[in-house]
């Protein structure tokens, strides 16, 4: 019979009290020993009985204590066997069942975290997590690099690490007033950046809804970088303005003119004048198209290059025979620098024939009058030429210089119109080399003129 654990000391104390009086008085009245010396006797013999009974009563406890032990330092537990069928029986089953329970939820909730922080890793997405009190509980990398955080922001509120009222406040609003905000900021400290950034509250968990009291445990925040969306959007707005200025000038003209010898003025002796206006604006007009079908073409899907080892010397000079006549007419003196002479590079022939005739008509017409212009080549490296062409003209402006690769951006709209350049030679120059694998760039000094560089790839 299974008897319960205090009633089991009662009955073990009773045993020893009984054993150690039946001991020593066997002792004083069996073998006439004095009482002092018998009752040390009895305690001797009786002492380390009850160690033994006692130790082997509190195994279970000890066994407990060790799964507890195990269990609070987060190891895997193996089963403890405590053969006693009293509390303490039960209880070391208890223990065992909430250590298995405990040791699954505890598996449960580290994959999550897992899952959790890989996700927040892989996110390009700054994230910003806060507690019910506002204070930062967790950022991930992304949000460090787009913000240039520093790794000492847990516990801080947003303004502390941030410094922005608008996201303060915003997050103040998702945790008392459960309102969901969407917004963009613009960081000066970070080079100008532009967020959309999205803050809802955290819900209260399956288990609190419902509950009196029940409170918003937090907030997060979404940072998504649209700062080169808000470029490319302007570029387009940008682009969709210059084409309407570039195609309304030309078609008023046209207009105009057609409307007047319409009117009579066909018979009078200005009639021709007129029409090679016309003519020359309709030109005009058919050069733009051509441009921007060549933009197109380049960067839709099916533009592919004929790749061939092409001898850089000859190439050169078949472009510097193509420009001979503009040359003679400004009266300038060019020149060709390649090192070494027998440079080959790859690319498509026609393409690259039409990327040194654009730079080089640009130094033409930006040029001095009696000027030069040196086309030089030089091998950099094992898989790259650099090619440059450089004159002694007007230069261009250094704020100007990093959108000069741009469609219709002009340094002297009225020089260019003038000379009859539609705007889009250095676009489609740029899109060209890049399409061949290069990187090209400008270097200038106001006034004392201008470098175009561009590399090719010396071999595939």
């Amino acid at each position: 019979m299974n008897l319960p654990f205090q009633r089991k000391l009662i009955v073990l104390f009773i045993f020893l009290f009984f054993l150690l009086l039946l001991i020593q008085g066997y002792l004083v009245y069996g073998l006439k020993i004095s009482f002092l010396l018998s009752s040390l006797i009895s305690l001797g013999i009786v002492t380390p009985l009850a160690y033994m009974i006692l130790r082997y009563f509190t195994q279970p406890i000890r066994e407990m204590m060790d799964r507890v032990k195990r269990l609070t330092g987060s190891k895997s537990d193996r089963d403890a066997h405590v053969y006693s069928g009293d509390e303490l029986g039960r209880l070391s089953k208890s223990i065992g069942e909430m250590g298995t329970q405990l040791q699954k939820k505890i598996d449960e909730v580290s994959k999550e975290r897992d899952y959790l922080q890989t996700i927040l890793k892989g996110m390009v997405e700054g994230v910003l997590v806060v507690d019910e009190r506002g204070r930062i509980l967790m950022v991930n990398d992304a949000l460090r690099k787009i913000l240039s955080l520093s790794s000492e922001v847990v516990d801080k509120a947003p303004l502390e690490a941030i410094r922005n009222a608008e996201l303060e406040e915003a997050i103040r609003e998702a945790i008392q007033e459960r309102k969901s905000t969407a917004f963009e900021l613009i960081f000066p400290l970070s080079g100008g950046k532009t967020l959309e950034v999205n803050v809802v509250g955290i819900s209260p968990s399956p288990e609190e809804i419902g509950q009196e009291g029940e409170k918003i445990k937090g907030a997060i925040a979404v940072f998504h970088d649209i700062s080169r969306l808000k470029e490319l959007e302007k570029i387009r707005q940008d682009f969709v303005a210059n084409v309407s200025h570039e195609l309304r000038t030309p078609l008023t003209t046209i207009k105009g003119y057609t409307e007047t010898l319409l009117e009579g003025a066909l018979k009078e002796e200005v009639a021709p004048q007129f029409l090679q206006v016309i003519q020359k604006h309709v030109d005009r007009l058919t050069k733009i198209v051509e441009d921007l079908l060549t933009l197109s073409k380049i960067e839709s899907k099916e533009f592919y290059l004929k790749w061939e080892r092409l001898p850089l010397s000859g190439l050169i000079d078949d472009v510097l025979d193509f420009i001979k006549e503009a040359v003679e007419k400004r009266k300038i003196s060019i020149s060709r620098d390649i090192i070494p002479s027998s440079l080959e590079v790859m690319g498509d022939r026609n393409y690259l024939e039409q990327i040194l005739i654009n730079l080089i008509d640009n130094a033409i017409k930006y040029g001095r009058q009696g000027g030069r212009i040196i086309v030089s080549a030089v091998r950099k490296n094992q898989s790259e030429v650099e090619i440059s062409v450089s004159d002694n003209g007007i230069g261009i402006p250094k704020e100007d210089l990093p959108r000069i690769f741009e469609r219709f951006y002009r340094v002297d709209k009225g020089r260019s119109q003038e000379l009859g350049g539609t705007g889009l030679g250095l676009s489609i120059v740029k899109h060209l080399i890049q399409a061949h694998r290069g990187r090209v760039w400008a270097e200038s000094q106001f006034g004392e003129g201008s470098t175009f560089y561009f590399t090719l790839p010396f071999h595939i």
